[in-house]
């Protein structure tokens, strides 16, 4: 199987979109590839943020992961800071990335006006070693991300080239396409954690009474007919959307089965609160025996370490490094 490596930043907690879009899909790839998952939490220190809220949404989000479905047993999931190998190999790849390539990352380039931390700066070299350590063959990465994945590739090669081959290249993978689920109050723009939009997104622990609340309050349009047209009517088809991904329906063929939107709007939140009843369940079973995300957490930094670990090692040897007594890792 191929291997694969995917990573979450600890901010906020997972809503709909992020379970339909992404994780659903995570869930899936356990049985069909050597999959390592991890809850980036080094990543989510290059912008302002608080200590406690930090360890306190780490330990959320690897709760809200093992509730949706990924099994220890199938998979290796850990924490970042976990894997101390994470941030030293990003030493190696700062130091064989260029100013220039970085400062040609979106995300800075955005906000080079502004003052960021240096971090922010570089974590493109964290997020080149968060793949380099495994060996990951392919990336899953969406159009937001393919540039970091060829910093990831140009970064491997150039360093291969220089002391040896030590890296995979990894190609890029086409993720399988998730549910494209948008704000229910800004129909045209995706459901979001990092967005002010309480009544637009749909928390993954949201309480029923809650979900029927948002749903029924969606925004919609001035017509009263129920078809499935993005461009024209993106409030119902967001809807249509939703009811598909939680039915397993197809959105065009389900409209026609609605009269009027208050119906659709009905059905959807009986679909949506369904569907999430067996992770509500299982997250109040997590919170209940606060010893077992520790042990799944150990386990999984072990797991990731025994392959971090060598990739490390060869890397700082080849790069020139005198090895103390045991290696480098």
């Amino acid at each position: 199987m191929a291997r694969v490596v995917s990573g979450v930043k600890s901010t906020g907690e997972l809503h709909l979109g992020n379970y339909l879009g992404a994780f659903r899909n995570w869930v899936a790839d356990q049985d069909e590839h050597d999959a390592f998952y991890f809850v980036a939490d080094l990543h989510a220190m290059t912008v302002e943020y608080d200590p406690e809220q930090l360890r306190r949404t780490t330990r959320q989000l690897v709760m809200h992961l093992l509730a949706v479905g990924l099994d220890p047993g199938r998979c290796t999931l850990f924490v970042q800071s976990h894997v101390p190998e994470h941030p030293r190999l990003a030493w190696l790849v700062e130091c064989t990335a260029t100013f220039g390539e970085l400062r040609r990352m979106t995300q800075f380039k955005d906000k080079e006006n502004e003052t960021v931390r240096a971090g922010f700066f570089t974590y493109p070299a964290l997020m080149a070693a968060d793949v380099l350590l495994y060996g990951a063959e392919r990336v899953p990465v969406g159009d937001d991300q393919r540039q970091h994945l060829e910093l990831t590739r140009d970064v491997a090669m150039r360093f291969n080239r220089r002391f040896g081959e030590v890296f995979v290249v990894p190609e890029a993978a086409v993720p399988k396409v998730g549910a494209r689920v948008m704000d229910l109050q800004v129909p045209t723009r995706k459901m979001s954690k990092t967005e002010d939009s309480p009544l637009g997104t749909i928390g993954m622990l949201d309480p029923p009474e809650a979900i029927d609340r948002k749903v029924r309050r969606a925004v919609t349009d001035t017509e009263t007919e129920v078809r499935y047209d993005p461009a024209s009517k993106p409030g119902v088809s967001n809807l249509l959307e939703l009811l598909g991904a939680a039915t397993g329906g197809d959105p065009v063929a389900l409209a026609g089965g609605f009269s009027d939107y208050g119906s659709l709007k009905a059905a959807v939140a009986e679909a949506v609160i369904e569907m999430l009843e067996p992770f509500r369940r299982r997250y109040d079973e997590l919170r209940a025996d606060s010893g077992q995300v520790e042990e799944v957490l150990a386990a999984g930094a072990a797991k990731a370490r025994a392959v971090a670990g060598p990739t490390l090692d060869r890397a700082m040897q080849a790069a020139g490094l005198m090895a103390p007594a045991g290696g480098f890792s």
